[in-house]
């Protein structure tokens, strides 16, 4: 017997689908709604589940009856009517650590690339050469990083750049 009916919104993993399944909850994917389709589809489902696409008004919550709780795979609820959510007495959540570790890694994969000219050797190499002069580019060791924010992404960019023994320094107007 179902637990219930999960409607996911915009595109999500498909393990996260297994995991609600897996729970005995009936999910249903239904990509890029309108607020009227929307509107229309919500009507016993009780967690809608979010990105940044889908916005979830005070309509919407208005027509999901049985809506318990509406969950952001991301970071913040801006997309989400949150007063019209708890007047309702519904759940407004979100995954604000899911992205941290990946950000973080891509920011300093971009610096590396960028000290170390690797778009540039790319498109040498394509065109069939190879010139070593010029390509070597920088170590990163040493250097000084600006950081500028330093929230969960921010913090997490600082700490893998001492990693890379990089002197690190960091502005951010809440702390």
């Amino acid at each position: 017997m179902s637990k219930g009916k999960i409607l996911v919104c915009d595109e999500l993993s498909p393990a996260a689908v297994g995991i609600f399944r897996e729970a005995g909850f009936e999910t249903e994917a239904r990509i890029g709604l309108k607020e009227d389709e929307l509107v229309a589809a919500v009507p016993g489902c009780a967690a809608l589940v979010v990105r940044s696409a889908t916005k979830i008004t005070r309509r919407v919550l208005e027509a999901a009856t049985d809506l318990r709780v509406v969950g952001r795979a991301g970071v913040g609820v801006d997309n989400v009517d949150t007063q019209a959510a708890t007047e309702r007495g519904v759940v407004v959540m979100n995954t604000p650590d899911g992205n941290t570790t990946s950000a973080a890694e891509l920011a300093l994969a971009l610096l590396l690339a960028l000290a170390r000219h690797v778009p540039r050797a790319d498109r040498v190499v394509r065109t069939g050469s190879w010139s070593k002069k010029g390509l070597t580019g920088t170590e990163v060791a040493g250097k000084r990083l600006g950081v500028v924010g330093l929230g969960r992404i921010g913090r997490a960019v600082a700490s893998r750049a001492l990693g890379l023994e990089m002197k690190v320094v960091a502005t951010d107007p809440f702390l």
